[in-house]
């Protein structure tokens, strides 16, 4: 597996790919809300990353670099090491602590990002949702 910054080609494969991890993991919420067009729109201001197995890509991370943080991680195929690839290289390439935004009722991830050294630093809930979250935080 090869994890890499996304080609502009690619971006259209990337966004199916966050719609479809959301589809399937966000039960909690409609599937009509995940649209590869607000993945899109975020792309144009990200670095994104992608992991890449046997030509295929089974991964995919948004890096909003300004200010260290992880706008999205979606996995294809999970618990074959390509969450903590995508992870790991970009805390490399961040240049101080790594933060995100979790959901709260994203069990597992949340799970996944504290074995990963991630820790709470914050709650909250944006005005207009029904769903809270949780700001996570990894020391540099």
């Amino acid at each position: 597996m090869l994890v890499r910054r996304a080609r502009a080609d690619e971006l259209d494969a990337c966004a199916d790919l966050y719609v479809r991890v959301l589809r399937e993991t966000f039960t909690w919420l409609p599937p009509e809300r995940h649209r590869r067009e607000d993945f899109l729109r975020a792309a144009r201001e990200e670095e994104i990353y992608v992991a890449v197995d046997e030509g295929r890509i089974v991964g995919i991370a948004a890096f909003f670099r300004p200010q260290n943080f992880l706008h999205s991680l979606y996995v294809d195929d999970r618990r074959r090491g390509v969450g903590k690839a995508l992870l790991d290289h970009v805390i490399r390439m961040a240049d101080g602590p790594l933060s995100l935004k979790v959901q709260a009722p994203n069990l597992r991830a949340q799970a996944f990002y504290r074995r990963e050294g991630f820790l709470c630093t914050e709650q909250g809930r944006d005005a207009g949702s029904d769903v809270s979250w949780l700001r996570l935080v990894r020391p540099a």
